[in-house]
């Protein structure tokens, strides 16, 4: 857009320094505007290609990771090392992995570390286990292994025990290993956790029902299983005597507000402490786990069509 020039001076009027630098301002200051205008559309140009390029990025994260995790899936289709007798077997590593695990976190399982334990050279294991996904399969599949109903056990046909059977094998393979609930990529399935929705749909199998309804039980279940379990792992460890009265001082303050009329009840009727030691204990009790199953199966069941 053009600009207008400044009227030239009269002779009463300003200098014609004056005048000149006007109209040099005004050009300096319609430059700048396109200048600005200009920049403004790079930067929106640039910011747009980030954003594209950062879309870009993701993508192939998500490409390369489900690459990854497809190969992993050789871990249970090729053969072993080409010699005449394997120095390991893969169970042998995952059950090496595993006790790193149990005592130290999952954090402290590394190839690396997990050659140490064997007395193996590290390339060596990369003959058995070749990627990170591969060894959260194969430890995560081991753990699933304990979960699954071994073939000489009687498989209840009664649906409700055969879900309680599973859900009592689940819940104490994961309170075996809690650092199982760490792991939080999704590795792979392997033969085992496969083994393992089979026997869940097996449970299921005699109920006349569609099998949507069936994968919404079987899902119902193993949600309460795990939650339980992640449940008991963070907030049931021991504390110390010293935080346990710095907790009950903390919360007498909070009943004295009046706002927690259900938990000033309680300490009206037992006593901070006693009432404080019941809750523990109830939240510890082992019994809680079965009583609430039956309490979920005893609501699907009132569901079930009538025969």
């Amino acid at each position: 857009m053009a600009t207008r020039k400044p009227d030239p001076p009269d002779a009463a009027a300003d200098s014609l320094a004056d005048w000149v630098a006007d109209v040099v301002a005004e050009k300096i200051n319609a430059q700048a505007v396109k200048i600005e205008a200009k920049a403004a559309k790079i930067s929106a140009k640039a910011a747009r290609n980030e954003r594209v390029a950062a879309k870009a990025a993701f993508k192939a994260e998500v490409l390369k990771r489900a690459a990854e995790q497809v190969h992993a899936f050789e871990l249970w289709t090729r053969p072993g090392p080409g010699t005449r007798r394997p120095r390991f077997t893969r169970d042998e590593i995952a059950a090496t992995a595993i006790r790193i695990a149990d005592a130290e976190g999952f954090a402290a399982v590394s190839m690396r570390r997990l050659a140490a334990e064997l007395d193996a050279g590290t390339m060596t294991l990369y003959h058995y286990v070749r990627t990170k996904d591969e060894l959260l399969t194969l430890l995560t599949d081991a753990v699933m292994g304990e979960v699954v109903v071994p073939d000489d056990q009687e498989f209840p046909a009664h649906w409700r025990d055969a879900i309680t059977l599973i859900s009592e094998r689940t819940r104490a393979a994961l309170q075996r290993h809690p650092w199982i609930l760490d792991i939080t990529d999704d590795p792979p399935i392997g033969p085992n956790s496969v083994r393992h929705f089979d026997q869940s749909l097996q449970a299921v199998s005699s109920l006349d029902l569609e099998l949507s309804a069936k994968f919404d039980i079987v899902l119902a279940v193993d949600e309460y299983v795990f939650g339980y379990c992640l449940h008991d792992r963070n907030n049931l460890q021991p504390e110390s005597p010293a935080q346990d009265r710095d907790v009950m001082r903390y919360v007498e303050h909070l009943v004295t507000t009046g706002d927690y009329p259900q938990i000033a009840a309680l300490v009206d009727e037992f006593g901070l402490e006693p009432a404080w030691e019941k809750i523990g204990a109830h939240h510890r009790d082992p019994g809680r786990f079965g009583r609430n199953l039956a309490r979920l199966l005893d609501g699907i069941e009132a569901g079930l069509p009538e025969k």
